[in-house]
């Protein structure tokens, strides 16, 4: 049977401390952001704002670890495969959330790339960073994100190779996956979004072109983490790179032929 996204939380919550790319395909996997409820509801605004980097799954209820409507049997304190406290400016690992929930803390998931993954390997396109287990790497941009609630930042965004010819049904199949980022940003030359040095991303690996790839790019939900950051907030949470919060959602799969 295949691998749920109930199966990937469970692990994680017995310990799985692994990366969740390539892994429940078909199922949504999302950011994970956890913020006091003073901050919560500006932040959800800019989220709304910013649909295509961040599209907003769900918001908690202030010190409610579930969140309704992304899965059965969802804790956010644990069932990631690891996590980021952030402090006055420093990101340190954890392994759970447990010691550090408040009760006004605030869970809200946003939309991940990894959940069109499935959509892609059923029309038959080869995805090379899952070949190497990688995220992949990701950069801020110098486009900017529409401001909100008080946050506002540059746009982030994902890159990934692909083949020439495999681009334009990546384009038009991602583009039917609005909770995964949907359609591609950008393709092509980095100097269009500001990128000068594809071997020094922000965030991720690099995974360089081969001969006839195109690196194809994304919004990406690291997009509310630069928000985050640009605000000056001095405690929250996020996922681990790479570790994201893999729901009960299905991913609708577009039928291609």
């Amino acid at each position: 049977m295949s691998e749920t996204g109930r199966d990937l939380r469970l692990a994680a919550r017995a310990g799985f401390a692994g990366r969740t790319v390539g892994r429940a395909r078909g199922f949504v996997h999302a950011n994970l952001v956890v913020l006091p409820a003073a901050q919560a509801s500006g932040f959800a605004a800019f989220c709304t704002a910013n649909p295509v980097a961040c599209p907003l799954l769900a918001v908690g209820a202030p010190g409610d670890p579930r969140l309704p409507g992304l899965g059965e049997d969802l804790d956010v304190r644990t069932d990631l495969p690891g996590y980021l406290r952030h402090r006055d400016g420093q990101a340190t690992p954890a392994a759970d959330l447990l010691a550090d929930w408040q009760a006004d803390s605030v869970a809200i998931a946003i939309g991940c790339w990894f959940g069109a993954e499935a959509a892609l390997a059923a029309a038959g396109i080869r995805m090379r960073h899952v070949e190497l287990g990688l995220q992949g790497p990701l950069f801020r941009s110098s486009r900017m994100a529409s401001p909100a609630g008080g946050f506002a930042g540059p746009v982030v965004v994902s890159a990934r190779p692909f083949a020439a010819a495999d681009v334009p049904r990546v384009a038009a199949i991602t583009a039917l996956l609005p909770r995964s980022h949907g359609a591609p940003l950008h393709q092509g030359d980095p100097a269009a979004l500001g990128i000068a040095d594809l071997a020094r991303p922000d965030w991720g690996e690099p995974i360089p072109p081969e001969a006839g790839e195109v690196l194809v790019y994304w919004g990406c939900g690291l997009t509310a983490l630069a928000a985050l950051e640009a605000a000056g907030l001095s405690d929250f949470a996020t996922h681990a790179p790479g570790c994201m919060l893999v729901t009960d959602l299905p991913e609708e799969l577009p039928r291609w032929p």
